[in-house]
Formats: structure tokens, C-alpha cells, sequence
């Protein structure tokens, strides 16, 4: 059996991050085979948990308590459906140095001993507290369970040390102060932790964003009068878990005059001749996601909407040429216009439109760039991060805009762009 997540088995040099940079990232098919070496998924494993551990060794925290689906995937290598993901139903212990524990939704756990053998099987437990308080405290799951980890982290030889807690429901914050728990901020050590993504990590992400150039080409297709936003959003769902997708996550599909101001979701509207349109596109494969703009006129494209489309185009590329190693963040979104420039009162009211932002197991990751918070608190690009840039630029016209987003993957001298279908020109969709 493979044990690859035991402590004894992690070495220095599960932390090196084995890139490969060549003339181009690839994107492999997603089947295993014997003639491409692929997904190394015992080194993924191995990677993420050396990385945990150094990040909880670089923090005044002594264990880690998680509760965020997205760091208990990092951690365990366990994920049992996307409907778990805002139900609060699953937990990971990560103290001292011993393997991860994690207690999950009933008969997952046993699953979890016949089937994740990297994990020690007695640290795969059946557990819940309060799945988003539906289980109320006072049934004392939570007291419980707060007792039984307090345990293992004294056991371990660690109680006298903070408990890094990613997020939790209040009562559950509660329980473990009772148990004379020291609760600091864990999200933050796994965020420093998720930073920097290895080789295999590139390559999912690199194949999930495969994924969507073919979605977007359909769509190019399929835009034309008389179709609904909602429906190319059916069809987007459809392609994608055709393709392998674990989770579309949503996708906004804006038209016409929804445009302006961006509502980010997507409607039943009818497209119309003449319209701009946008699309994001936030999927995951293996848990690696994507976040993704394109734009699209529908048969024919007024000089407003052009004009907006080239500066989207312009706004984007300024920033692309900033990405290399060693840059920050604020040197990033300076090239952006102010909220001001793009008809909003102030960067609060624009956050989110000129952005930038890490892409991983999680949608939102380090580091996020964006005039509201960057210039003030810079953060510095490294190699292995990969993230998502995108902007946003309404057209005189008072209703259209344009959308571009580009995902990045910083190499060791710049970066590469990995989100490749065509956006240099506004794309025509059935031109007249």
C-alpha cells in the first residue's frame, strides 16, 4: 500500500516543485497511459501536504483545525462531491507532525480506508457537528467533537500552541475555547501554503483551461438571435461534464444591455442582433479551476462596442506584460484606469472589474490584485503562481461592455497565457 501522506515518508524533497519549463505548457489528455509521463498524483499528494506543513511551520500555530472543502482537499487528497461544498459536514486535523486526520460524512470514512491509502486508515473518522446549524449545538455534536480534537492535539504535544482554524460555524469557535483552545486565523497559513502550485498542479490547471477554449468555440457557434442566455449556459454545462468537468461552479452569460452595470449571473433574456455579449466560465477539473471572459457581438458590432472591446484588450495586455517573477502586485494593477476613468464613484464600486486573482482548488486564491487593495498592500509575483487577469470597459453607448480575462502561469521569466481562445480582435458570432 502506498502510505504516501505519512510523515515518515515526506522529505525535502517532496517541497521542490519540479517545473518544467519548455516552449510551451502542456495540456495532456485527461485518460492515464504508459507512454506520457502525466498527472503524478503521489507527488501532487506529497507536494501540497510538504507545503501545508511548512506554512503551519512558518506560522505561530501548532496544528491546523479545517473546515473550508478546498483545504481539506489540499491536505487529505479526499473530496466527496460538490455538494458537500457549503454544507460544514467534514473537518481535517493537521498537528505535529503526524498524518492528517479527517472525519467525514458517514460511510465515506470507511470509503476512505478502502480506497485513499495514502491516509492511516484509523485517521479516517466518521463525524459532523453542525452542517450550517441544522444539528443544533445544544445536541452537544459540537462539545463532542471540540473534546476529541483537543485531545489528539494534546496528544500530539501541541496544546500549548495556537490551533490555526480556517472557518467554522460560531458554536463551534465556542466549543473549542471551552476545551481551552488558543483559535487564531488558519485560512491565512493555508493561503501562503496554496501559493505556489508544482508541476502537476500546472498541468490540471492547464488542462481545465483546455477545457474551456473548446466551450467557448461552441459558443461562437451557437450565439445567435433567439437563443436565451440561459441556454448557452445549458449547453456550456452539458460540453463541460462531457469532458470531464467535476464542477461547473456557474457561469455568467450577459447580454445586451445587462452589460452595464455587470450583474454577474445569467438570465432567461433572448439574444438579440447587435448585442454584446459576455461570458465567464468557472469549472473545475480534479479540482483545479478555471475563471475565464470572453466577449462577442452577435452578427454585427457598433463602433462603441469596438471601441470598448479595444480597450478591454488594451487594459489586459498592460497588465500581461507587468507578469514576471519578483514584480508586485501594486506595480500590476497601476496600469488599470481608475474607478473613476470607467464611470464608478470609487474602487469599492469597481472592485472585482480591473482584478486580478490566483486560481488553484479554490476560485479566489493568492494573489488577488486590484487597485482597492494593491497599492497599499503589495504583494510579490513568483514563479508557479498562476492566477487570472481580467477587465472590464462599458462602451459610450451606456448599456454594452466588454469583458476580457486571460489565466497566467508564471514561469521563470515572465509568464505564459493559457487561456487561448482567440480575444486580440472582438469576435463576431454568425456575422451578417
Amino acid at each position: 500500500m502506498s502510505r504516501a501522506l505519512m510523515p515518515n515518508m515526506l522529505t525535502p524533497k517532496d517541497l521542490e516543485p519540479n517545473w518544467e519549463w519548455r516552449d510551451k505548457l502542456p495540456a495532456w489528455g485527461h485518460m492515464s497511459v504508459d507512454f506520457e509521463r502525466r498527472i503524478d498524483h503521489d507527488r501532487l499528494r506529497r507536494y501540497r501536504l510538504a507545503r501545508t506543513r511548512q506554512a503551519l511551520q512558518n506560522s505561530p500555530a501548532g496544528t491546523l483545525l479545517l473546515f473550508d472543502v478546498n483545504n481539506i482537499r489540499y491536505v487529505s487528497a479526499t473530496k466527496i462531491g460538490e455538494w458537500e461544498r457549503d454544507k460544514m459536514c467534514r473537518f481535517c486535523l493537521l498537528t505535529g507532525d503526524d498524518s492528517p486526520y479527517v472525519w467525514d460524512f458517514g460511510s465515506a470514512a470507511e470509503h476512505h480506508k478502502r480506497y485513499s491509502d495514502w491516509l492511516e486508515p484509523s485517521h479516517c473518522l466518521a463525524g459532523v457537528v453542525g452542517m450550517r446549524g441544522t444539528i443544533p449545538p445544544e445536541f452537544g455534536l459540537m462539545k463532542k467533537y471540540a473534546k476529541q480534537i483537543a485531545g489528539l492535539i494534546r496528544d500530539a504535544g501541541m496544546g500549548d500552541m495556537p490551533v490555526g482554524v480556517d472557518y467554522a460555524e460560531t458554536a463551534m469557535f465556542h466549543a473549542l475555547q471551552e476545551e481551552g483552545l488558543h483559535v487564531i486565523d488558519g485560512q491565512q497559513i493555508m493561503l501562503a501554503a496554496r501559493e505556489i502550485k508544482n508541476w502537476d498542479e500546472i498541468q490540471l490547471l492547464t488542462q481545465a483551461a483546455s477545457m474551456v477554449d473548446g466551450v467557448y468555440h461552441m459558443i461562437y457557434e451557437e450565439l445567435k438571435p433567439g437563443v436565451r442566455e440561459s441556454d448557452i449556459v445549458a449547453l456550456s454545462n452539458k460540453m463541460l461534464y462531457e469532458m470531464g468537468s467535476d464542477d461547473v461552479e456557474a457561469i455568467n452569460a450577459i447580454s445586451g444591455e445587462r452589460c452595464n452595470p455587470h450583474p454577474h449571473n445569467f438570465t432567461d433574456r433572448l439574444i438579440r442582433p447587435g448585442d454584446q455579449a459576455f461570458f465567464d466560465i468557472l469549472q473545475s477539473y480534479q479540482g483545479y479551476r478555471t475563471c475565464y471572459y470572453r466577449t462577442f457581438n452577435v452578427g454585427r458590432a457598433t463602433p462603441a462596442q469596438n471601441d470598448a472591446y479595444v480597450k478591454a484588450r488594451e487594459w489586459i495586455d498592460a497588465s500581461i506584460s507587468m507578469i514576471k517573477p519578483g514584480v508586485t502586485t501594486d506595480k500590476v494593477a497601476e496600469v488599470w484606469p481608475k474607478a473613476e476613468e470607467f464611470g464608478f464613484p470609487n474602487e469599492d464600486a469597481a472592485f472585482g472589474l480591473q482584478f486580478g486573482h490566483g486560481l488553484g482548488l479554490a476560485l479566489h486564491e493568492r494573489p488577488i490584485i486590484s487597485r482597492a487593495v494593491s497599492l497599499d498592500h503589495p504583494m510579490e509575483i513568483q514563479t508557479g503562481m498562476v492566477f487570472a487577469l481580467e477587465t472590464y470597459c462599458p462602451a459610450t453607448d451606456g448599456y454594452s461592455a466588454a469583458r476580457i480575462e486571460e489565466e497566467v502561469v508564471v514561469t521563470e521569466n515572465g509568464c505564459e497565457v493559457i487561456s487561448l481562445f482567440p480575444a486580440e480582435d472582438l469576435p463576431i458570432a454568425n456575422r451578417y
